[in-house]
């Protein structure tokens, strides 16, 4: 009895550390900044109104209006935060 008693406990404590790690290792995939934070880091980068902001699998591209009428598309890395790329087009 105690010996089936100890592989339940065994197979349970697996069962449960295997749903901890596997839940954070999902978390780990998952973006640092969500769609308001990146779009609050374009608008440290470019100064106007933020009209959109689609993503990506690793960024998150945010496009600007400029009070001078220029759309700018800025490109946030979803991990990090970082502002990956800037760019400028004529709308």
């Amino acid at each position: 009895m105690k010996h089936i008693a100890k592989n339940t406990l065994f197979v349970l404590f697996i069962s449960l550390s295997s749903g901890f790690l596997g839940h954070a290792y999902a978390q780990s995939d998952n973006a640092k900044i969500d769609k308001n934070q990146a779009a609050q880091k374009a608008q440290q980068q470019v100064q106007g109104r933020v009209l959109k902001v689609d993503q990506s699998k690793n960024k998150y591209r945010v496009k600007v209006l400029q009070k001078s009428g220029r759309v700018v598309n800025v490109d946030v890395d979803k991990r990090s935060g970082r502002v990956v790329k800037s760019g400028k087009k004529d709308d």
